[in-house]
């Protein structure tokens, strides 16, 4: 149009934007790689028996396929498990050496409790008296197996709920007979339902031909991949799936679920958000509303920002001297001295773990909450002066309900952060193992003095720690997408709580 001045941005609005791309297709790649190398372990995938040159049978699970050098063709890894005939569980086998490779229907999957997994056959079942073969055999193993899986958990429930809850109690309280009579009920009732899991024995056959016999108590689940329709499938996957968020670990952290370390996770950081939001407020409308805005003040600013800075691990050790050995341990010589020399706040827990990643997120939400008070309009606090209000009710009444957006926007990158670091809390009360949550039924509910488990820290373990890497990399995919969404389902509850607020309260959005 004539007469109108068109701005020309030149080839930096074309940066901006391919930058944001760039980060969201990577971002993408990221959460597509987790979800595809995680999810897909919880599916049953087919089970193959391969033929060598040399006559041996080998039946396993194909993962991977990687190119031989000098074009000698391809070769590819198979799961075997089978961990407890005395080999490895991993193979490679170069596709020349195979001369046949078929998916019998009768293969089975057998996932154990302390031998991982077995693949192979099903020769037999042991019920008592009777033997059973063929399909008879695999289907009373299906209905027998539920059958005590049903008693593994409630033996667990009794053993968690009702059993432990009472001995502790009987400790603190020198006990009672009434008390001894009912513990040693409740010990019956469990040793029953154990007796009820024991007398089936499975009779297996490995690739090798070899057979072993081994008690039905020790099989968790059961399953023939090669006859399963894709429903069938489906179903299975989120059986796994649901196991993996609801069970605790075993196997040193490279099977099972990961249910502790969720709980614990989102405990943590909520009461993260409950220890550093009040004081990070109140600290910022110090520095914005009541403190002089002199050379100190700024001084003042300049330190927290700096604090941002400082690396993790040193609030961790800031957090084990003072915390843990200075103040817990003062709270074990005043209050529970005949515990000594076993601390009972003296060591990491719950608590201390929290206070230090509160430290940890404090400047974080300082300088949010600042930047909210500082772009609230002057005339807002003159005009409720002018009506009469006082300085503190216009704090708390005008300048407050409009600043909390930006106080639940410090309070989202807090929850980022902290939920993700690993480094202090490995020095302030992170565990390796702790199937036992620190809410429970029992007095007072919240046991801040407990260890707990951490995502974050579950990842380091079972990628770093564990005693077979591989086998370990599909939980550890699965554990860091769920951390992934953890973090996001906090974050987008604090975002939509502070889109509600900005449009109750009329905060200022900055263009």
């Amino acid at each position: 149009m004539p007469g109108k001045r068109r701005t020309r941005e030149g080839p930096w609005a074309w940066l901006a934007a391919a930058s944001v791309a760039l980060s969201l297709i990577m971002l993408g790649a990221l959460l597509v790689l987790l979800s595809v190398k995680g999810l897909s372990n919880f599916w049953p995938a087919t089970v193959h028996q391969l033929t060598l040159k040399s006559g041996e049978t080998v039946i396993g699970v194909p993962l991977a396929t990687r190119e031989l050098p000098s074009g000698q063709g391809l070769e590819r890894r198979y799961l075997t498990a089978n961990r407890d005939d005395g080999g490895g569980i991993w193979r490679w086998l170069a596709n020349d050496q195979i001369t046949e490779d078929t998916t019998p229907e009768d293969l089975v999957v057998l996932e154990r409790r302390h031998w991982g997994t077995f693949l192979g056959r099903l020769v037999a079942l042991q019920s008592g008296d009777q033997r059973l073969t063929g399909p008879d055999a695999w289907t009373v193993l299906e209905s027998r197996l539920k059958e005590i899986n049903a008693l593994r958990d409630e033996r667990r429930r009794l053993t968690h709920d009702e059993i432990l809850p009472l001995i502790r109690s009987m400790e603190d309280q020198d006990g009672h007979r009434s008390e001894d009579r009912r513990l040693a009920d409740l010990q019956r009732r469990a040793s029953e339902l154990q007796q009820r899991m024991q007398g089936d024995l499975v009779v297996l056959e490995n690739g090798q031909g070899r057979r072993q016999e081994q008690a039905l108590a020790e099989t968790l689940e059961a399953w023939r991949p090669n006859a399963m329709a894709w429903h069938e499938k489906l179903g299975h996957w989120v059986r796994e799936l649901w196991q993996f968020l609801s069970q605790g670990p075993r196997d040193a952290n490279t099977a099972g679920g990961v249910w502790p370390a969720i709980f614990g996770t989102i405990l943590m950081v909520l009461l993260m958000s409950i220890l550093v939001t009040p004081f990070g407020v109140l600290a910022a409308v110090y520095l914005n509303e009541v403190a002089h805005q002199g050379r100190l003040t700024r001084l003042v600013r300049i330190g927290v920002r700096n604090l941002a800075g400082v690396p993790s691990i040193v609030y961790g050790v800031f957090g084990l001297g003072v915390f843990v050995y200075g103040i817990g341990g003062s709270i074990d010589r005043w209050f529970f001295e005949s515990t000594l020399p076993s601390p009972t706040f003296g060591t990491g827990g719950l608590l201390w773990a929290s206070l230090t990643l509160a430290l940890l997120t404090l400047p974080v939400v300082i300088v949010a909450t600042e930047e909210g008070l500082s772009r609230i309009p002057l005339h807002q606090r003159e005009g409720a002066l002018a009506l009469g209000a006082t300085r503190f009710e216009t704090l708390t009444r005008v300048v407050l309900p409009m600043a909390t957006p930006a106080m639940l926007t410090g309070l989202i990158l807090a929850v980022a952060r902290a939920a993700g670091e690993v480094a202090p809390l490995m020095l302030v009360g992170v565990a390796k193992l702790a199937p036992q949550v620190p809410l429970d039924g029992e007095f007072p509910f919240l046991h801040l003095e407990r260890k707990f488990m951490h995502l974050g820290y579950h990842i380091y373990d079972a990628a770093f720690h564990s005693s077979d890497v591989q086998a370990a990399m599909p939980l550890v995919y699965a554990t860091a997408l769920l951390l992934v969404t953890v973090i996001l389902v906090l974050n987008l509850t604090a975002i939509f709580m502070r889109h509600y607020l900005r449009k109750r309260h009329g905060a200022p959005v900055r263009r």
